[in-house]
């Protein structure tokens, strides 16, 4: 009847080891092909080889128990050992994930450190116990298999650390979801089932049985909710994209963007661009006729990047543009604006800004400049060079601040080109800054070209200097023509828009 017992038993732990060993391979292959991160997906795939190692482990040591040989005693006591050693680091790559799901980087690195020197006093008390008479375990002079005195202790450091895992579960208790809390604790309490369970059932693998179970119960559990959270923060960066491309396109919509822009105005021939470091971007130009005789020159980069720094520079630009329309006078429109913003800036933004108006008729340009890029003018047979102006301080700094107005004389010919720091401090890998230096040379390279020819010119360079680093800031530029007065008007090239 006994040897009848063993049979039933044996067979029921061989269905249970194989069935274990078929499950383990099996969520190996699904970790493998899972929607999830790269580093979850390695942590899945180490522990689904340590239960793989901790049953194959476990069936050999069956399959070899109370066979003699020296070679058989080699074996089994090698994989007795590396029986008892996954067992341990599974207690540790589950606190680990437990450890991960509740803290985040809130103390993480301690309560790490404590888990490594448990799993390092776990690993060498193994490795004494290999080389002890019988700590852990012993085998007789047949190769079968006994618990040795201190058996308890070996599974005294894996305890501990279950123990830390639950103590973690309820203490940040609100970190998990309902699902995957419940499959944490199914994994923590299962084999302690299995233990009461073998005690009525002595001689049956309820451990590996519960081991397998809770382990693929808990990696369909939280995988799903990782995959759930994938997915619902790729519905949320789509409808993000949506909105940020949206924005991109009512942000340039603020900006002048039909050229010729005044084809019927012979005088004169503008040409401006914007190529935003991000979706959207803090820099903008602007050009407006104020009268007949009057056009608006406008040249600002917003401090920041990004949506805020977008905002800010909607809200610069209405009120620059009303002031100048207001107060047709540089000096006075700066000031009131910078008033403006100055009284309602509590993320204490600011604004550079170089503003131009310039007569039509005769070619006098009234300009200021509140911190912003000197601007470059180039005059009839001459070459494209830097104009030293004076600065005011940025909009947006000191509700007091005054502007210092000056006046250039176009001659018909002459060319002003205006410009973000985008230009001049774009920056290759190597970390160099593209320079004026380097944005003059490209300004004359061409020096009869027209504005929108210039701006393309320095576009090209600064693309070939920059190579395959990433841009770090908006690159606006503005360059208009003066022939003056007496020009006619020239052939149509038909509409162009930045869009």
């Amino acid at each position: 009847m006994n040897s009848v017992t063993m049979s039933v038993q044996n067979l029921i732990n061989f269905f249970i080891i194989a069935a274990g060993i078929g499950i383990i391979g099996l969520s190996l292959i699904q970790t493998r092909r899972a929607p999830i991160r790269q580093d979850v997906k390695k942590y899945f795939m180490t522990f689904m080889w340590m239960i793989m190692i901790y049953i194959v482990m476990h069936l050999v040591r069956q399959m070899i128990d109370g066979t003699p040989g020296q070679t058989q005693r080699v074996v089994i006591r090698t994989v007795t050992f590396l029986e008892f050693l996954a067992s341990g680091f599974m207690s540790l790559m589950l606190c680990t994930m437990i450890l991960y799901n509740a803290l985040k980087d809130k103390g993480l690195k301690s309560h790490i450190r404590v888990l490594l020197i448990m799993t390092g006093i776990h690993v060498l008390l193994l490795i004494v116990s290999q080389f002890s008479s019988g700590m852990y375990y012993y085998f007789d002079e047949n190769n079968t298999y006994h618990r040795g005195p201190l058996y308890l202790l070996s599974n005294v450091i894996p305890f501990l650390m279950m123990i830390q895992g639950m103590v973690l579960l309820i203490y940040h208790k609100k970190e998990f979801s309902k699902r995957v809390a419940v499959a944490y604790w199914i994994y923590l309490l299962s084999p302690i089932v299995a233990m009461l369970l073998q005690a009525v059932f002595p001689g049956v693998q309820f451990v590996i049985l519960a081991t397998v179970g809770a382990a693929v119960n808990m990696f369909a559990v939280v995988t799903g909710d990782m995959v759930q959270k994938y997915e619902a923060q790729k519905m949320e960066s789509s409808r993000m994209e949506t909105e940020l491309s949206m924005a991109t396109r009512i942000q340039a919509d603020m900006l002048p963007n039909i050229f010729p822009a005044f084809p019927e105005r012979p005088e004169f021939d503008i040409y401006a661009s914007m190529t935003p470091a991000k979706e959207v971007g803090g820099d903008f130009y602007d050009y407006f006729l104020l009268d007949e005789d009057h056009l608006g020159i406008v040249m600002a980069d917003v401090s920041g990047k990004g949506v805020p720094a977008a905002l800010f520079m909607m809200a610069s630009k209405i009120l620059i543009q009303n002031y100048t329309l207001i107060s047709r006078n540089p000096k006075e429109a700066l000031e009131a604006a910078n008033r403006q913003i100055c009284q309602n800036n509590r993320e204490e933004m600011f604004v550079t800004v170089w503003l131009g108006i310039l007569e039509i008729s005769t070619g006098k340009l009234t300009a200021a400049n509140a911190g912003h890029e000197f601007p470059v003018l180039k005059m009839p047979g001459g070459k494209f060079e830097l104009y030293r102006d004076r600065h005011g301080l940025v909009i947006g700094a000191m509700e007091m601040s005054k502007y210092k107005p000056y006046e250039i004389q176009l001659e018909p010919g002459s060319e002003l080109f205006v410009y973000t720091d985008g230009v001049a401090e774009a920056t290759n890998a190597k970390e160099e800054l593209f320079g004026t230096d380097r944005m003059l040379d490209a300004l004359n390279r061409s020096p009869s070209e027209t504005p929108k020819e210039v701006l393309d010119a320095v576009q090209e360079a600064v693309a070939k200097f920059v190579d395959k680093a990433p841009q770090f800031d908006d690159l606006t530029m503005l360059c208009i023509h003066y022939r003056g007065a007496g020009a006619k008007v020239p052939a149509a090239t038909g509409e162009e828009s930045l869009e």
